[in-house]
């Protein structure tokens, strides 16, 4: 899957995700004050502005691993990460999932907890949850996960 991103900036990589519904262009009054002292990396996650929705479950868990494909692809070991929104909640993922390539994470508005969320969005949201700790029950991340609901 090939995830839309724009690119600005020299210095430490800094991954921009934003919230549900939004894209890269959440962050346009915020790329160039960032761009001055990082390598920005924005990015529209699995169907949102330029990036394809795909095949396959629509999770912010997908989303994190769509992340950790992303840097792969651009050679990025180590990186801060600002999430806003649901950005916030797929950066806790990836940090979950690969602590060893998180530098700073900078979360803004995120709910990991999803029981302050509109009953639609609680909704979708749990579901998500559902598919995965069905799917692999067992696996470490699912036992994190429940860890994190108790």
């Amino acid at each position: 899957m090939a995830l839309h991103y724009v690119l600005s900036g020299d210095g430490p990589p800094l991954v921009l995700l934003h919230g549900n519904g939004e894209s890269h262009e959440i962050f346009s009054g915020q790329i160039e004050a960032f761009a001055r002292h990082f390598r920005v990396i924005a990015v529209d996650t699995r169907g949102h502005g330029n990036s394809p929705r795909g095949t396959g479950p629509f999770t912010l868990r997908r989303f994190a691993e769509d992340l950790r494909a992303l840097f792969d692809k651009l050679g990025i070991h180590k990186a801060d990460i600002l999430g806003f929104s649901d950005g916030g909640n797929t950066a806790l993922l990836f940090a979950l999932g690969w602590p060893e390539r998180v530098g700073k994470l900078i979360l803004v508005g995120a709910n990991f907890n999803p029981f302050g969320l509109k009953p639609g969005s609680l909704l979708e949201v749990t579901l998500g949850w559902l598919w995965e700790a069905v799917r692999s029950p067992f696996s470490k991340k699912a036992r994190q996960r429940r860890e994190m609901m108790a």
